[in-house]
């Protein structure tokens, strides 16, 4: 994988710049890729000397290089911030950063191939970090794997894909115990106790993990892309862009229609319940709020100029990321109207978002982009933590117990993370 935009980029020098002597100041590309067959060949092969640091007066210095914007290993580890003050977005940003060396993945690594082992210049690993570890990888599903649920007290782990599948893997072992062919791309996947709820085309399933009984919940038109369980209700977003909710009714044993929210103009693709807010973002670039004891939307945030992909609320703020590239920070004000109070560019456009905690309990934000990589950032400064790196872009990213987390991506293997209790310094 490139990650510089998918290809290698060749450019050849004209006039007096193309000359023997500058060439013999190249590596050989082919001779790197352990393929070169020119006998003899202009370019070199061996690797060339890291270029030294120059002191002030113009002589070769000994000290190492460091960033002055913080970066490096100078710092000392700092303690969490607090989320109090909308101010302390983006700032204080002491924290030790990703190390420099070694930060573009091996494209000859990953597709096996890779000739130069310990001594090639690129990562040989999936993850760039000192905080959390790559424990085991699960294979099975065919396409794109969409959705992760791990219920509470349970020791299965529930894994969705647009194969039509749901897969059952015991944690134990590791195994996939059963498979379910649903007859529909999965679109999303969530848990809520005994419940195993799946956004399908036209209709949710729930599934009962105790008592092996399912339910199909109609009422969507086209597929199902976001559930979440909140003010005692079931809600999804369709396709269409109508919400709509269910409740359990404890007599009958069945989930009864609640709601129905109509106000997007496209899909909805995310969602999440605070308090009786619930907010819903969509193709259609808008974050709505909605009151949930009204059914009345109170507000519609327009900041993000593309597809609002994910959402999600801490403490009190909302944060939200789309296709624009931009993680924002939204905050209350005294009318009780969300208002940005930060906005974090990234290089590529922003797949989904997951906040958690490190085993130090300090509030970790991951970003996945579709440039096929995680990126770990420290809240609230978005001090760099870390990467993952992935064959094809990660779509679901899935918080479990003792320091877990489980990321699903575009070729369907579902990879197992773990946040170290100490941290690893690299090497």
């Amino acid at each position: 994988m490139d990650l510089d935009g998918g290809k290698r980029v060749f450019q050849r020098l004209g006039g007096g710049g193309s000359d023997a002597g500058d060439k013999q100041q190249k590596v050989c590309f082919h001779w790197r890729a352990g393929r070169c067959n020119r006998h003899p060949c202009p370019f070199l092969h061996r690797e060339l000397p890291e270029p030294a640091a120059r002191s002030s007066n113009g002589g070769l210095s000994s000290r190492r290089p460091h960033d002055d914007s913080g970066g490096g290993f100078s710092g000392p580890r700092q303690k969490a911030h607090s989320f109090n003050s909308a101010s302390s977005w983006g700032r204080n940003n002491n924290r030790a950063a990703v190390p420099p060396k070694k930060t573009k993945l091996c494209n000859f690594w990953s597709q096996g191939n890779c000739t130069f082992g310990e001594k090639c210049r690129y990562l040989h690993s999936w993850s760039l970090g000192e905080s959390f570890t790559f424990l085991t990888q699960l294979d099975g599903h065919k396409k794109v794997a969409t959705a992760i649920a791990w219920p509470a007290g349970s020791d299965k782990l529930f894994t969705g894909s647009k194969d039509e599948t749901v897969m059952i893997w015991d944690c134990q072992s590791g195994k996939c115990e059963n498979v379910a062919n649903l007859g529909g791309e999965i679109g999303c996947m969530i848990s809520e106790g005994p419940w195993i709820f799946v956004g399908l085309p036209n209709f949710v399933k729930a599934l009962n993990t105790v008592t092996s009984s399912d339910q199909s919940l109609a009422g969507p038109v086209g597929q199902v892309y976001a559930l979440v369980v909140g003010y005692d209700m079931l809600i999804a977003g369709t396709q269409e862009g109508t919400i709509l909710a269910w409740r359990f009714n404890t007599v009958t044993n069945c989930f009864e229609p609640a709601a129905s929210l109509k106000g997007h103009n496209l899909a909805v693709v995310t969602l999440v319940v605070a308090a009786n807010r619930l907010y819903s973002g969509s193709m259609d670039n808008t974050i709505r709020v909605w009151n949930l004891d009204s059914l009345q939307c109170i507000q519609t945030l327009t900041e993000h100029t593309s597809v609002v992909m994910s959402v999600l609320c801490w403490e009190q703020f909302l944060i939200s990321c789309s296709l624009d590239k931009t993680v924002k920070i939204w905050v209350a004000t005294e009318s009780g109207n969300l208002e940005v109070t930060y906005t974090h560019t990234e290089e590529y456009g922003i797949l989904t978002l997951c906040g958690m905690t490190d085993a130090e309990a300090k509030p970790v934000l991951l970003c996945s982009c579709n440039d096929n990589t995680v990126r770990f950032y420290d809240l609230p400064s978005f001090t760099d933590r870390g990467k993952i790196f992935s064959k094809e872009e990660i779509r679901t990213i899935q918080l479990g117990p003792a320091g877990l987390f489980f990321t699903g991506d575009g070729a369907g293997q579902v990879k197992i993370w773990k946040w170290l209790d100490k941290p690893v310094p690299a090497a």
